[in-house]
């Protein structure tokens, strides 16, 4: 039976857009899925860097305007991978057009523009999804099947990280391409919104919600050299964040996040704890998850180091033969498979803007903490 094409117009065509188009090129050569997607149209300000990524990935034309993106009749998706700054108005415009709309993380800059979000998707009745792709990481879905059936018992910890070093240099700017991330008026914050945030969606997902939290933030280096504006200008971001706080079944939670961490490029890792078992995952070694069962004999009892390659471990009966591995990319392309075959059942697919929502009101509750040194609690989505 033919598939449904599906037309998609891309906004932005940084690390993310390569991440999206890619999955977007190859979810369907590796699952049965409801809609054909067709790179119908990539959207960026430079006119000539947008044709020579149209030409690559092999989009069928180009937009310099989001606006007149979403105007076109042939465009169905709205996939947003541009600066934090675009993503409010892109994203309602996009549903009060009746498009679908993928967003990248965070959904909003604060939570009032998220909760704007979720009430424009709402309202117009189209399907939404953020990019929280680390929910699509096989060992993590593993995890998460694990918790679901019971087998921690009673959760006591929850403990995640988010290590990096780029910008522990004094001389790199802040603000413009690329370096928009530390230029708080288009990022919203800095590693709380950026690299915190992916901690804080994997443990709603697995651990349930956060009731309150209690945080610390730093920015090390108070000014730097703007490149938009040639000026040095003061740092308004954070480059570190930490919380400990509660979630609601009771566990407690520690949190870090920085870009201060000589030596780490990118180390995300968890741990939960449990009554009966603990597990724990890292994301430079993203195909294991480390498990310990407390019922185990016990002289055999001790972490063993699950590889997650097997037909039956999640989404893995799609790819190669047991033992090969699969990568980072991997990750985008499970979400758009899931999002095309929810969409043609006509049903949502986590995380969705309300799912955003929720971790924007955690870093929100972060971020206020830090600044008034007193305990926040968490709204709920």
């Amino acid at each position: 039976m033919a598939k449904k094409t599906l037309n998609i117009g891309l906004v932005g065509y940084g690390f993310m857009g390569r991440t999206h188009s890619n999955a977007f090129l190859q979810a369907p050569r590796f699952f049965d899925l409801p809609y054909q997607p067709v790179l119908k149209a990539v959207c960026a300000r430079n006119a000539d860097r947008a044709k020579g990524f149209a030409e690559n990935w092999g989009y069928q034309s180009i937009e310099t305007d989001w606006r007149a993106l979403i105007e076109r009749k042939d465009i169905d998706l709205i996939d947003i991978a541009s600066p934090n700054d675009t993503h409010a108005e892109i994203a309602i415009a996009a549903a009060k057009a009746g498009k679908m709309v993928l967003c990248e993380k965070p959904l909003g800059r604060t939570a009032a523009e998220g909760k704007a979000m979720v009430d424009a998707v709402q309202s117009a009745g189209v399907p939404n999804m953020v990019w929280y792709n680390y929910r699509r990481v096989p060992a993590l879905v593993l995890l998460k099947q694990l918790l679901d059936e019971g087998r921690f018992g009673r959760i006591f910890h929850y403990r995640s990280q988010f290590l990096q070093d780029w910008t522990i240099s004094s001389d790199l700017p802040q603000g413009g391409e690329g370096l928009w991330r530390l230029d708080a008026s288009v990022a919203g914050s800095g590693v709380t919104g950026d690299l915190l945030a992916h901690n804080i969606d994997m443990a709603l997902w697995l651990n349930g919600p956060i009731s309150e939290v209690s945080g610390m933030t730093e920015t090390f280096i108070k000014e730097r050299k703007h490149s938009l504006t040639g000026k040095i200008e003061a740092v308004n971001i954070d480059d570190a964040s930490s919380f400990i706080g509660r979630f609601k079944n009771g566990s407690m939670a520690l949190f870090e996040a920085t870009r201060y961490a000589r030596g780490h490029k990118a180390l995300f890792t968890l741990e939960i704890n449990g009554e009966n078992a603990s597990a724990r995952w890292d994301l430079h070694d993203l195909h294991r998850l480390e498990f310990f069962d407390y019922r185990d004999e016990g002289r055999l009892r001790g972490w063993r180091s699950i590889h997650i390659t097997d037909g039956d471990h999640p989404y893995m009966k799609n790819w190669w033969v047991p033992g090969l591995q699969i990568g980072y990319e991997h990750t985008f392309i499970h979400q758009v498979a899931d999002f095309l075959t929810a969409a043609g059942q006509g049903k949502p697919v986590a995380p969705t803007f309300e799912d955003g929502l929720a971790c924007d009101y955690v870093t929100d509750a972060v971020l206020s903490s830090a600044k008034t040194k007193q305990w926040e609690s968490v709204p709920s989505a």
